[in-house]
């Protein structure tokens, strides 16, 4: 694998899931280096833990990626896509459109990057896609899938649109995948993985015995750039900072907020309880449960996950240590409280 110096010419960059957690990252790595930035999203809603200074500098289009003739138009005369858009949930009432958003989501952009000639695709997976085994697996980049109870619908969406990514590698589409583990910072603290701050604010008192892997957010955004500066192609990179117990990350945010750290163990007699409590809740209140069956696993597995491969591909970049990610987050959350 040959690195380029330099990008070069960049061209235009298309981003699909502009408005999301790790994409409107993205746009904004791509605004603070020169890129001329297009990018999609779903309504008139901008992020508000990035700057309108930033986000104004970006050219905006309304659709999504089910929808061809739009994805058409948004690579019309675009260098480089980065595929960020997707659906995250272990709601069984999700799974319909995650399917559909992640899977036929991947093979409309796959499509249309093959037919637009673009130069090069990024593809935003997670190492959900390479699947979790038993407590203690140790995961890479050669791990294969295995289907086994662990994988949630999640993981199983997000392996199949890497399949449509390698089917357009196969078909002459230069590609890169990227897995991210858990992605941690700034952002909406009421979705995704960024809520768990808020749970934490609030001094939840329980925590799980599981361990994970966890990266900053303008890390993997800035791996993201600089893989496209890169001349590499057809390969994968799992991006992980470090891997922790969630006890210990926990605590430490809990720490940095100044609250209560959790001292109750959910272990799995409780978890069955507490998820099979909040299927019960949903169904009476029509809102999405906190914890489902699947997400239950995934709170109780030990899964490793290494990043030699992209650190011996870039030798000079550092992750952030997460001491410094969370304490960083934690105080952009208080201020904006």
């Amino acid at each position: 694998m040959n690195l380029q110096n330099t990008p070069g010419d960049r061209g235009k960059v298309l981003v699909t899931g502009g408005t999301g957690f790790l994409g409107s990252y993205i746009i904004k790595e791509l605004i603070e280096k020169g890129y001329s930035v297009r990018a999609i999203r779903r309504n008139n809603n901008l992020p508000a833990y990035i700057s309108n200074e930033i986000l104004s500098r970006a050219e905006w289009i309304e659709g999504n990626v089910l929808d061809v003739v739009g994805l058409q138009d948004a690579m019309e005369n675009v260098d480089i896509v980065i595929h960020s858009a997707g659906v995250v949930s272990f709601v069984k009432r999700d799974r319909k459109r995650m399917y559909q958003v992640n899977v036929e989501g991947t093979a409309n952009v796959v499509n249309m990057a093959l037919e637009k000639n673009v130069k090069k695709l990024i593809h935003i997976s997670s190492v959900a896609a390479l699947g979790r085994k038993d407590n203690g697996t140790h995961v890479n980049e050669e791990k294969k899938w295995e289907e086994n109870k662990m994988n949630t619908h999640y993981a199983k969406s997000k392996r199949n649109a890497e399949l449509e990514v390698w089917r357009g590698i196969s078909e002459g589409l230069n590609a890169v995948i990227l897995n991210p583990s858990t992605v941690i910072g700034y952002g909406n603290w009421n979705i995704g993985s960024c809520a768990i701050f808020k749970n934490i604010y609030k001094e939840f008192p329980w925590y799980s015995p599981g361990i994970n892997g966890f990266v900053d957010v303008e890390d993997v955004a800035r791996l993201t750039i600089q893989l496209i500066g890169s001349n590499i192609d057809s390969e994968r990179f799992i991006i992980n900072g470090d891997t922790w117990s969630f006890k210990k990350l926990q605590d430490f945010i809990a720490d940095s907020f100044g609250k209560k750290k959790p001292t109750k163990v959910a272990g799995p007699f409780l978890m069955g309880t507490a998820w099979r409590l909040e299927r019960l809740k949903s169904i009476i209140t029509r809102k999405d449960p906190l914890l489902t069956k699947e997400s239950a696993r995934v709170a109780q597995s030990q899964t490793y996950f290494e990043n030699d491969k992209i650190l011996k591909t870039f030798p000079g970049f550092s992750f952030t240590p997460l001491e410094i990610s969370i304490k960083n987050a934690c105080e952009k959350y208080m201020s904006a409280i």
